[in-house]
């Protein structure tokens, strides 16, 4: 069987969301698939090619004022070629995403990125991971440190470069990149089955 193709379709306004794009891949390489970075402020029809032939698309953006960045809006609505020809039904789909404040309201950009597969016809792929860092035996530095179930989060002083993103937000990234390839193999397994 075919290793999964993963491409993460992101956009990285200061560096930081381009840190957690790494991790995904990095997890998802580390889980067997070929993985396909994409920065959608600068996509090409190449790229867009590449988009189309992937098992799983993983939406990555900052959050800016509550969404995701004008740039992965443009890109986006660039989707609704895909969306007339349905090109993207049955495709999984995931999303991560970085702000400067703890909340930052990083829940509505994964809310935006699930009714964006959702109308795309594609299936979500949740993180999978219970929350860290809620209890007095627990820290920082645990996996989901956040808290959000949707996607990856991460927090990153807005004062502080890309070097600055946390390692455990780093990490809970690479967790997703992981969750994704390993769900497409299983879904490209069982359309083997089925075929």
């Amino acid at each position: 069987m075919s290793k999964p193709v993963v491409s993460v379709a992101y956009h990285s306004g200061y560096g930081h969301t381009a840190v957690l794009a790494e991790a995904v891949r990095t997890g998802a390489v580390e889980a067997g698939a070929e993985v396909h970075l994409i920065k959608v402020d600068e996509i090409t029809e190449e790229q867009w090619t590449l988009l189309d032939g992937s098992d799983a698309i993983v939406f990555g953006s900052p959050t800016y004022m509550g969404t995701a960045s004008g740039a992965f809006h443009v890109f986006a609505e660039a989707t609704s070629a895909r969306w007339a020809t349905q090109a993207w039904k049955d495709k999984l789909a995931a999303g991560f995403t970085n702000s400067g404040s703890k909340s930052g309201d990083k829940l509505h950009t994964l809310q935006f990125f699930q009714i964006l597969a959702a109308q795309l016809g594609m299936h979500w792929v949740n993180l999978g991971l219970l929350p860290g860092w809620n209890s007095s035996t627990s820290s920082e530095h645990d996996l989901n440190r956040l808290g959000v179930f949707l996607g990856a989060a991460a927090q990153t002083n807005v004062d502080e470069g890309a070097e600055a993103v946390h390692k455990a937000d780093v990490a809970t990234a690479e967790h997703l990149g992981r969750r994704v390839a390993e769900t497409a193999t299983v879904f490209l397994a069982g359309r083997a089955q089925a075929a």
